[in-house]
């Protein structure tokens, strides 16, 4: 039997951190309003750099920790909102960037949920025998689509990228998956849309590319839905709850995660928070979390996790892995 394995993990923001209190030069909040309501303190952003040039970063680092040749890299999946180009996909371009020719690359549009379907797709290829390894990365630049006089969203995301190398392995990696999408309030969260519109058929097009977001909506989903979604990676795991090294949740807003954590009786303690340093980064807070517990030596080999994330579609997915 073929399984999948985690073997390295990497990561890369931007070297520009915008604290609350920087915001308010350009929005009208406050620090205060912010972190309670949020939980978030300062977040990166991009200052030139698009959404596969921190990608690609994200995915060396991944290489260099694994001392592994980009030739030999198989497969190259992008979890992003927020490419560079509507094509070429986010993936071919961190392809050429990083030199890995023989790699088959693709993006993949689950928003937040994005880096849970992107390791689930890595997953089935290796365990098929399609492909011996892949390089999965989550990486946003949100920040070129934020509406800086949409003081109730704008202030709650930023840049980041982050990504794992799975191999094929004798052993199990990914011991249980759970996923889902709810179209039907997909309108909850938006971003990029453009109406059907051309020389022929309508001539003043519709460009607001502006990332736009019913909050309450999503906080109701995300608090529902989540719990659901660890509830059924417990039950078909069969791994009891104090066997679980860490949770590693979304990095949205801490309220939810409390929610989360009063629901399920999960103390705050069993939960990976780096929300306040980064903010929600999208399909990259997972891997960014994951990547920051690595290099802090919090987890070992062996050392069971359980990721879970939700997100614009409405999209949820979580897994239980082990190390």
């Amino acid at each position: 039997m073929i399984y999948s394995k985690i073997l390295f993990t990497g990561a890369y923001v931007p070297e520009n951190s915008i604290s609350n209190d920087d915001l308010t030069t350009i929005v009208d909040t406050n620090d205060e309003w912010i972190r309670t309501r949020s939980g978030i303190e300062q977040r990166y952003f991009s200052k030139g750099e698009n959404t596969s040039d921190i990608a690609a970063k994200a995915g060396l680092d991944v290489l260099n920790k694994g001392n592994i040749n980009p030739k030999d890299v198989d497969l190259i999946i992008v979890a992003t909102v927020s490419g560079d180009y509507t094509t070429p996909s986010t993936a071919c371009l961190v392809q050429a960037a990083l030199g890995a020719e023989n790699a088959v690359a693709f993006d993949i549009s689950a928003a937040c949920s994005g880096f849970i379907f992107a390791m689930s797709v890595a997953d089935k290829y290796i365990r098929s025998g399609v492909y011996r390894n892949a390089l999965v990365i989550g990486a946003e630049v949100l920040s070129k689509y934020l509406d800086f006089t949409d003081r109730g969203t704008c202030v709650l995301f930023g840049d980041g990228a982050a990504g794992v190398y799975m191999e094929a392995s004798d052993t199990p990696g990914i011991l249980a998956e759970d996923m889902g999408s709810d179209g039907s309030r997909g309108l909850a969260l938006t971003c990029g849309h453009r109406k059907a519109e051309n020389g022929f058929f309508g001539t003043k097009r519709d460009e607001n590319s502006f990332l736009q977001m019913d909050g309450r909506a999503v906080f109701d989903f995300a608090t529902r839905q989540t719990p659901k979604c660890i509830r059924i990676l417990l039950e078909k795991s069969g791994i009891p709850l104090e066997k679980i090294r860490y949770v590693i949740p979304h990095q949205a807003n801490i309220r939810i995660v409390e929610v989360i954590s009063r629901k399920l009786k999960i103390p705050m303690e069993k939960f990976y928070m780096n929300l306040h340093q980064y903010g929600n980064t999208s399909s990259a807070t997972i891997p960014i979390a994951l990547n920051e517990m690595m290099e802090k030596g919090m987890l070992q080999k062996d050392d069971i996790i359980l990721i879970v994330g939700f997100g614009g579609g409405l999209t949820w997915g979580g897994m239980m892995i082990q190390l």
